[in-house]
């Protein structure tokens, strides 16, 4: 477990501090360096890890300004239409009232950073050791797609920081006290309004609850709690999208956003559709175009529907094609999905075919308006309004952070399958065999199943849609964390082991 002596201002500092206060300011300054250089040194790689991801930062910062635009971007400035919550709105449009893009990206990076930290303290408070603890942020602090999705004007990095943040007021203390739940569910809660996937996080919160235990009426007294402050934001959000648009949902993502998964399985050949139906099934030249290009695209066959005819008409005929693959050809769909899912764990990143360009998600050495006009004129105007100055590359430095990106300064599948088996382990083990382990191991164990459990659920649920490197963030800071605690778990029981023999 992680010592007092790792914090400053621990009960075993107290009257060295004291004694400084008495001394004079200049003292206790002195003071109080002294201690943080000896936190560092004990945490040694921790601390130059935490140094390379802010370096890497300010590069970026500085590479890219005012920062980078997404095509989606002008639903989080503008009303523009789409599929996700636009939770993220809020701090944008908050950061933006008070000062301009430049900052945004700056509060950006700052979270990763932070999210960094919380999860180092977190895995040592639950006593995982200091180098794993370190290898845990890693993926977070180092992986350029991670630095390259903090620089965007996209929710990404606000949805995995309500995901740390969540999961860390509920594991914090080894008793999650009633407050602390709510806490936590509220926060996991929100992160549903950011990234409608969020929605998914309620099942491993739920099941940590569960399996802590403390005795059945308070586990499911607990774990009731959180699913009703779970509820309460996106109960908030979805009222308000009633009294503003009509619509009582946290975004259109459901029969559109599955269609582009089922199309590019399904086999029309051989599937038997209503004849009002027939049309959407896509033929083989477009079904090679992917999941993406099949929901988005102008030329989807699904366009003349809502083209023609009533969106609730064309969401219910939408909804039945989907039905229709599910139900007759379901090894297809679960084959697509599988193969999906296997790609995360590729040893280099590359674009498959049919998925969406991995090239959205690296550094460019130009200023990246991707193909449309519509779309540079779009960046023009919001700098204009908001601030920032005109967009500008560094090209040098653009080019240093496009070489580091493309030549393997991203999380390693391989690694990641590492983690993944591990977290795997390690939650098994808190369910499967919680009355054998010692206190310290159970700890570990349940602090595994949260992250993992955590990272499985995002991580299954996105691929339902459509695969993207995108996606595949969350992954940093939930499976990264639960595979370092799963490892930390095997550890454990193998110097139990070898106690006990």
């Amino acid at each position: 477990m992680r010592s007092e002596t790792d914090v400053p201002g621990s009960s075993q500092v107290q009257p060295a501090a004291t004694g400084r206060r008495a001394a004079g300011p200049a003292a206790a300054a002195a003071g109080w360096h002294r201690d943080w250089l000896a936190v560092a040194r004990r945490n040694w790689l921790a601390t130059v890890l935490l140094a390379a991801g802010l370096v890497l930062r300010v590069l970026v910062q500085l590479a890219y300004r005012p920062a980078l635009f997404y095509i989606d971007t002008n639903r989080y400035l503008y009303d523009a239409e789409g599929n996700d919550p636009v939770g993220y709105k809020g701090p944008l449009r908050a950061i933006l009232s008070v000062s301009n893009f430049d900052v945004v990206a700056a509060v950006q990076h700052l979270l990763g950073l932070a999210m960094a930290v919380v999860i180092y303290l977190l895995l040592r408070r639950r006593g995982a050791p200091r180098w794993l603890a370190a290898l845990a942020i890693a993926p977070v602090l180092l992986d350029a797609y991670q630095l390259q999705a903090e620089q965007t004007i996209m929710p990404g990095a606000w949805f995995e920081a309500l995901i740390v943040a969540g999961l860390a007021i509920l594991a914090w203390r080894p008793v999650a006290g009633w407050r602390r739940v709510v806490a936590a569910g509220i926060v996991l809660g929100t992160s549903a309004t950011v990234a409608q996937v969020g929605e998914a996080l309620i099942v491993p919160a739920a099941v940590y609850l569960l399996v802590a235990g403390g005795g059945w009426r308070p586990a499911i007294g607990k774990a009731a709690a959180l699913c009703a402050a779970f509820v309460l934001p996106i109960l908030v959000y979805c009222t308000g999208s009633y009294l503003l648009t009509g619509g009582f949902y946290l975004s259109h993502t459901g029969a559109t956003s599955f269609y582009g998964r089922t199309a590019a399985a399904a086999d029309c050949a051989t599937l038997r559709l209503p004849a009002a139906e027939r049309r959407m099934c896509p033929t083989p030249a477009q079904q090679a175009q992917g999941p993406d290009w099949l929901e988005y695209n102008a030329a989807s066959p699904i366009r003349p529907y809502y083209t023609d005819l009533p969106r609730a008409r064309a969401d219910s005929m939408l909804s039945d094609f989907n039905h229709q693959v599910l139900t007759q050809q379901p090894q297809r769909l679960l084959s697509a999905y599988g193969r999906d899912l296997l790609k995360m764990f590729a040893v280099t990143r590359a674009t498959s075919p049919g998925d969406t360009p991995i090239s959205r998600w690296q550094f460019q050495t130009t200023f990246p308006y991707y193909t449309s006009h519509a779309t540079r004129a779009f960046v023009r105007t919001a700098v204009d309004r908001y601030g920032g100055g005109q967009p500008a590359v560094w090209r040098p430095v653009a080019a240093f952070l496009r070489s580091y990106q493309l030549d393997g300064g991203y999380t390693p599948g391989p690694l990641l399958m590492i983690f993944t088996l591990a977290g795997l382990i390690g939650s098994a083990s808190a369910v499967l065999a919680r009355r054998r382990m010692d206190a310290a191991t159970r700890q570990l164990a349940l602090a595994c199943l949260l992250l993992f459990g955590a990272g499985a659920a995002i991580t299954l649920v996105s691929g339902l849609f459509e695969f993207s490197w995108r996606y595949q963030l969350p992954a940093l800071v939930t499976l990264a964390p639960g595979g370092a605690l799963g490892i930390a778990v095997v550890i454990s029981w193998i110097r139990a082991r070898h106690s006990s023999a």
